[in-house]
């Protein structure tokens, strides 16, 4: 018996970074939608009590260290399961890149290990394992377009965000998102307006939309990797109606809502960075 499940990546509308909380994480206040760049993962269960992992991606580990090992571990221990499952990822999404691959990887894993044992858990439920593993999980496993508190795991779905065409390009650097958040300084921070934001989403209003999204983490991190500034400003020059980082960096996007110029935007960075994408935000 097979399962399969596809992991979109998601984009980060608006992020703001509130406070540092007495547990170590950062209070954070977030929008994200997913869009149409997926990992696609596939489930097989076996009768020895073991977990395989396997992937297309020779540099990923396949231990405890992939958010997917853990989420398969944490589901057997927690319930029982004395039955084994291979899982094959197949990855799309860049690795380290602000799209929240490992993230939403963890959220299908779960959404599939809940099918292929028959578990028939809650949302709530499978937030609970999936937080302990992730703070980008939660989202990911509600997916399309959502307002987040907390450290990530208070999610509330809003309406799916205007559609329009979105440029993803990723420099060849990778960004660790603890040491991001390790040097931020909270009141230095420019603070989006995120009640802006919600409501433009709301009133499917796309450009208020684009007036009111922003990335607070962006001055922590454009001053050490500065090759994401020089992503937005060509994009800008190409014709995106907004460029901006997707949390922690490094991958920076474009929405457009002609293709045209989403295309025009592809071609004028397909020189400058190796992996660039264009696709479609997922409703």
């Amino acid at each position: 018996m097979e399962i399969f499940e596809k992991a979109p990546a998601k984009i980060n509308l608006g992020l703001d970074v509130l406070y540092k909380r007495t547990d170590g994480y950062h209070e954070l206040e977030m929008v994200m939608a997913s869009v149409d760049l997926a990992d696609r993962l596939t489930f097989e269960l076996l009768l020895e009590d073991k977990i395989i992992l396997e992937t297309n991606k020779a540099f990923l580990p396949l231990d405890k260290r992939n958010n997917v090992y853990q989420a398969a571990e944490k589901i057997k221990q927690r319930y029982g399961i004395t039955k084994g499952v291979k899982i094959t990822v197949e990855k799309s999404i860049p690795v380290s890149a602000g799209l929240g691959g490992g993230s939403s990887d963890c959220a299908a894993t779960l959404r599939g290990l809940n099918r292929l044992f028959e578990l028939n858990l809650s949302m709530e439920e499978m937030i609970q394992i999936g937080v302990e593993i992730g703070t980008d999980v939660p989202f990911c496993l509600h997916g399309s377009t959502a307002h987040i508190l907390g450290k990530g795991e208070i999610v509330q779905t809003l309406p799916p965000m205007p559609a329009s065409w979105v440029v993803l390009v990723k420099p060849k650097i990778s960004v660790s998102t603890r040491k991001i958040f390790q040097q931020v300084e909270v009141d230095q921070l420019h603070h989006p307006d995120m009640p802006r934001l919600k409501e433009a989403i709301c009133q499917h209003d796309y450009a208020e939309m684009i007036a009111s999204m922003g990335n607070s983490l962006e001055s922590t991190t454009i001053p050490r990797y500065p090759v994401v500034q020089q992503i937005k400003d060509r994009m800008m020059k190409y014709g995106a109606d907004i460029a901006l980082m997707s949390g922690s960096g490094p991958t920076v996007f474009a929405l457009c809502q002609k293709q045209s110029r989403a295309q025009r935007i592809v071609n004028g960075l397909k020189g400058f960075c190796d992996e660039v994408y264009l696709v479609r935000t997922l409703h």
